[in-house]
């Protein structure tokens, strides 16, 4: 191991254990369930508002975010922060004094109170089931991917760094000292996690404008005016195609359309309503605590994009080069081996490539020969080279699913794996080991992978409270003691890290469309019927409780129809739809078959729940200023 690595990795040790440390200390003395999974009611503003940044923040803006910021997309993914940034004040002011007035401990059992029991059950379930088998696998898989970048190839102590051994050494990080310390101790750890991660987002930042500055011009493509020009002027020339938030409506990540209605749905649904956020907000000591604390996150948030998506689109005019020899890493023999094996006999192979527009630009002469081998195996006309130059996904969807309806099972045609011209989720990674010194680069991993592993331990907290709180208390354990409760919820954080950390690898497919978009897709099945529920259980008083357990179940089914039917519909317009199916179906029993009387919610506990004055002006004071990036970079 040589000094520079040798620097880094003692950096990154003496970090970790830092926080680590600072977490564990500031969380002694939490006793019972209260104290363990709500740090004791007690979290005071500043705690709240980098709690929810960092628990949110991780490799999938890093990694995911930063990556689609190199591609096509650019500038425009950064609605998804923006956009929150708005969220986050409606939730101070519209969710959060009806939850802290509850006094609950998880947003699934809200629904009791104003639904049903089944409501809760059910929610917590879905919740569950999104949290180990997408949000957990996603996080540590994208964290992993970053330090195999980073540190691929080299040798700590003799163990190989590579994607398995780094989820592994991630899931153990985050399990230590959530099952140790629980709320609190996650809330001091992302104090100072969360503080890190802005300063050395902006360093990369910094230190990607002076690379780019000096470059050599001819190697960029640059005009004589820009050439001449610094790190800033030649962003603006280079990046100018990618400086917009507004993609056509056909697009199938974010269309502009999606601003409309589509991407407010996941907001609230993951700021207002998602357990591992909206859990810092319920430790709150008072209402107005946490108020400040949601609008603080909301100010934090207009920033990301600077330190997160500039720094991707810069990486790709860099490295460009490095991210198509990950891609042609990624496409490599095996796939391109089965269609030499197959290619005589295309018809009897069973077999279809698919492969996307990049891959079709770089590689012209191969996209050919593909489109020509999946013809003949579909029995298929080959189409013009303007039909595939955008990539063959659409073409191959349409001419696959009539002809396996025609095969049997056995004889389904299957399409392999994605074939990819650039690897963009190597972005930031790639500026991480070829720009960032030894020590900074340490402490910028550190910072990053610290918020990977907040993230992570904000997820295992949440997930262990749904399933002891909702779950075991209710069904498994009517009468447990606090201590029983606290040990379940233990348990509970190192099994879900183990499994966790076996399905993280499975993320690395480029079917998903880069991690960012395989968390986004996902969540689609939940957060619109979860959204629709709650805001007929909180601003509609007569709404039957039959709603609750209807809204959860016409949700995943909707979505599910709408992926099979309109695949290249955007997600995000899919959502849409879904979440407009909810409500008309909820508004239409509510009419039908409305409540005699309102729901009694549980009587006021021991907060103080008077509203934040400060706070309500410096959410309006986020708001202007959103609505004034959007107007900058529209």
């Amino acid at each position: 191991m040589d000094w520079k690595l040798t620097l880094d990795v003692a950096v990154f040790l003496g970090f970790v254990v830092a926080v680590v440390t600072t977490g564990l200390i500031k969380s002694r003395h939490q006793e019972g369930s209260e104290g363990y999974f709500l740090a004791g009611r007690g979290l005071v503003w500043y705690l709240i508002g980098f709690s929810l940044i960092a628990a949110n923040i991780s490799t999938e803006q890093f990694v995911g975010q930063s990556g689609q910021g190199a591609s096509d997309i650019g500038l425009a993914v950064a609605s998804y922060e923006w956009v929150a940034s708005i969220t986050l004040v409606g939730v101070a002011f519209l969710f959060l004094p009806a939850f802290l007035k509850a006094g609950i401990y998880t947003i699934p059992e809200f629904l009791e109170y104003r639904f049903s029991h089944a409501a809760r059950m059910l929610m917590s379930l879905l919740m569950m089931l999104t949290f180990l088998c997408v949000n957990l696998p996603a996080v540590i898989y994208s964290g992993a991917k970053t330090g195999d970048v980073v540190f691929g190839g080299s040798s700590l102590a003799g163990i190989s760094v590579d994607i398995y051994t780094a989820s592994w050494v991630l899931g153990i990080l985050a399990a230590i000292y959530v099952t140790a310390g629980g709320l609190k101790a996650c809330a001091w750890a992302d104090l100072l996690q969360g503080t890190a991660l802005i300063l050395g987002g902006a360093a990369v930042l910094v230190l990607a404008l002076g690379a780019l500055g000096s470059a050599p011009p001819e190697t960029l493509g640059l005009s004589a005016e820009a050439a001449d020009g610094g790190g800033v002027e030649r962003f603006r020339e280079l990046g100018a195609d990618k400086l917009h938030m507004r993609l056509p409506a056909g697009d199938k990540i974010l269309p502009w359309t999606a601003l409309i209605l589509g991407i407010w749905i996941p907001n609230f649904y993951y700021w207002g309503l998602n357990q591992y956020i909206v859990q810092r907000t319920l430790g709150s000591h008072s209402l107005a605590e946490g108020q400040r604390g949601v609008v603080l996150a909301a100010g934090l948030k207009l920033l990301i994009p600077f330190i997160v998506i500039f720094p991707g689109i810069i990486a790709f005019h860099l490295f460009k080069g490095d991210m198509q020899q990950d891609a042609s890493q990624k496409n490599n023999d095996p796939v391109l081996q089965e269609l030499a094996r197959h290619k005589e006999h295309p018809a009897a192979s069973k077999l279809a490539f698919e492969f996307d527009k990049d891959f079709a630009a770089l590689y012209p002469d191969k996209a050919k020969e593909l489109m020509e081998f999946n013809a003949a195996s579909l029995s298929a006309p080959v189409p013009s080279a303007v039909a595939w130059s955008n990539g063959n996904q659409t073409w191959l969807k349409e001419n696959l699913a009539p002809r396996n309806r025609e095969l049997p099972p056995s004889g389904q045609i299957e399409a392999q794996k994605l074939l990819i011209g650039y690897k963009y989720d190597s972005a930031f990674g790639l500026l991480l080991k070829k720009l960032v010194f030894p020590g900074l680069r340490g402490f910028i991993f550190a910072a990053i992978l610290g918020a990977v592993v907040s993230t992570l331990a904000a997820m295992l907290n949440a997930a262990s409270t749904i399933f002891t709180m909702d779950l075991y208390r209710q069904y498994l354990h009517r009468g447990a003691s606090q201590g029983n409760l606290v040990a379940v919820g233990r348990i509970c954080v190192v099994a879900f890290a183990v499994l966790a950390c076996v399905l993280a690898p499975l993320v690395d497919n480029p079917k998903f469309g880069g991690m960012f978009n395989f968390i986004q897709e996902f969540q689609g099945f939940l957060s619109p019927g979860v959204l629709g529920v709650f805001i007929f259980g909180l601003f509609v008083p007569r709404a039957p409780r039959a709603c609750g357990v209807t809204g959860l179940l016409i949700s995943p089914a909707a979505y599910g129809a709408l992926m099979f039917l309109t695949p290249e519909l955007a997600f995000l317009h899919r959502m849409a739809i879904s979440f407009l199916g909810v409500m008309a179906v909820l508004a239409v029993m509510t009419m039908l078959r409305p409540l005699p009387a309102p729901v009694q919610m549980p009587a006021p506990g021991k907060i103080d729940l008077t509203h934040s004055r400060g706070a309500a002006v410096a959410g309006v004071l986020v708001i202007l200023v959103t609505l004034g990036l959007y107007v900058l970079f529209w």
